[in-house]
């Protein structure tokens, strides 16, 4: 028994140590990501992975809810979600039997910036092939149907309306209010703009933000480059050509902190703190994501989990994270705390990250820092879909090919002054909003 038991370990310490090594080695590895633009004008990005036998697809197009329109905000998700409900000779039903038959599986979601269908499939015995000819359908020629329009706008506002009753909604929506103003990152739907879109308001948006030149494939599978070829000219085939200009405002810095106060019934305040900071591709962004794992993007290990919940108590989780979009997307530090212990935390939460815009990390959370990172970014591109997911984002923001490649040489390169740097030219402590659902005393 014994002897087995000796054994059992010694072959568990040696798997433990091979995917170590295969993570080590998949956190170095070149990801051999293929591009090129189809007769159309769309982007292609495109990995192969022979391993098992499907394809993922992914469709991002420049039609997001930034370009919703004055009093229909709503529209680009509305859009994004009625794509699949309703094609020539197809309702909703016979698509999605369609899809089963085939072991397919779609989806579709739309973000501030940018609008997405996705498919897996299966590969052989015609199975991609009739998945995609589907897709394509899909996002080239919805027709919408009224009845369908009329029960999804409906069940759209009933969410809407029960998300508003809670705290981490209203929260959200104020922050995003006080951070951008009249931006249409500010907009959020409400039942009053949903109920304004019509049918006719999802065609022509479909129309206007639904082009080629707009559209940015991502592909990983078991296919060559020929096939790909293939799928990336047929899903693209039948768009409008697309490429227009969009014509936003610019996100305006904060001229000065401010501070709302929202009472809630609620048992605990819900706490949002922060600023614009940064657009996708900024050259702060390492330094930024290397500082930020210290300040509170590292779970247990940041300071502000240690000044707020390790010593005080204060709260079960506190944390930080930069949002980059097309333009410079938010700071935002974010915690709940019981009501009578709200201007404590927000003291606590302050002095912390006022002391790590003035002194940065020290050495020691500096490699610590830099060495989760490194160690964890095998874990970021450990599936197809995270593959499929980042393909997706270098394709759409138009980062550099080698992104995934160069990730954690960029992040090891990142030194003390770097981040120092980066954080006084990005935040400022004095020019932050802070929101409060829960407690309503008086603001400092």
């Amino acid at each position: 028994m014994s002897a087995r038991l000796d054994a059992r370990a010694r072959s568990a310490r040696l798997l433990v140590a091979a995917l170590l090594a295969v993570a080590t080695a998949a956190a170095h590895a070149a990801l051999p990501i293929e591009h090129w633009t189809t007769s159309t004008g769309a982007r292609v990005y495109f990995v192969r992975a022979d391993t098992i036998p499907m394809l993922d697809v992914r469709i991002d197009f420049d039609a997001g809810a930034r370009l919703d329109p004055p009093g229909k905000t709503g529209l680009a998700s509305l859009t994004a979600a009625m794509l699949s409900r309703g094609i020539e000779g197809a309702d909703e039903a016979q698509i999605a039997e369609r899809f089963a038959r085939l072991g397919a599986r779609r989806g579709a979601a739309a973000s501030d910036d940018r609008a997405n269908v996705s498919l897996r499939t299966l590969i052989g015995e015609g199975r991609d092939e009739r998945a995609i000819e589907l897709l394509a359908a899909i996002v080239s020629r919805p027709v919408f149907p009224e009845s369908v329009l009329v029960r999804e706008r409906q069940r759209v506002i009933q969410a809407i309306r029960e998300a508003e009753t809670k705290p981490e909604t209203i929260a959200q929506r104020n922050f995003d209010a006080a951070l951008y103003g009249a931006h249409p990152y500010a907009a959020h739907a409400t039942p009053e703009t949903v109920a304004a879109i019509s049918r006719d308001d999802l065609v022509a948006f479909h129309r206007a933000h639904y082009g080629a030149r707009d559209a940015v494939v991502s592909m990983i599978g078991a296919i060559d480059r020929a096939r790909a070829e293939q799928i990336a000219e047929r899903l693209v085939r039948d768009l409008p050509a697309g490429g227009e200009a969009r014509n936003l405002p610019e996100v305006r810095p904060l001229e000065r902190a401010e501070e709302r106060r929202i009472e809630h019934p609620a048992t605990q305040s819900h706490i949002l703190i922060g600023q614009p900071a940064v657009a996708r591709g900024d050259p702060d962004y390492f330094p930024l994501l290397v500082g930020n794992y210290v300040l509170g993007g590292g779970g247990f290990v940041s300071r502000l989990y240690e000044e707020v919940r390790e010593k005080r108590g204060l709260a079960y989780s506190v944390y930080s994270y930069f949002s980059p979009k097309l333009q410079p997307g938010p700071f935002t530090i974010g915690l709940q705390t019981a009501k009578e212990q709200t201007d404590v935390a927000l003291g606590v939460v302050r002095d912390t990250l006022g002391r790590f815009l003035e002194e940065g990390p020290t050495e020691e959370e500096l490699a610590a820092a830099k060495a989760n990172l490194v160690g964890g970014f095998a874990l970021r591109i450990d599936s197809n879909a995270k593959i499929l997911d980042h393909l997706a984002l270098i394709g759409f923001y138009r980062l550099p090919l080698d992104y995934l490649d160069r990730w954690t040489e960029r992040v090891e390169a990142v030194t003390l002054e770097r981040v120092r740097d980066a954080f006084a030219r990005v935040l400022d402590a004095q020019r932050m909003v802070t929101i409060v659902v829960g407690a309503g005393a008086s603001p400092r």
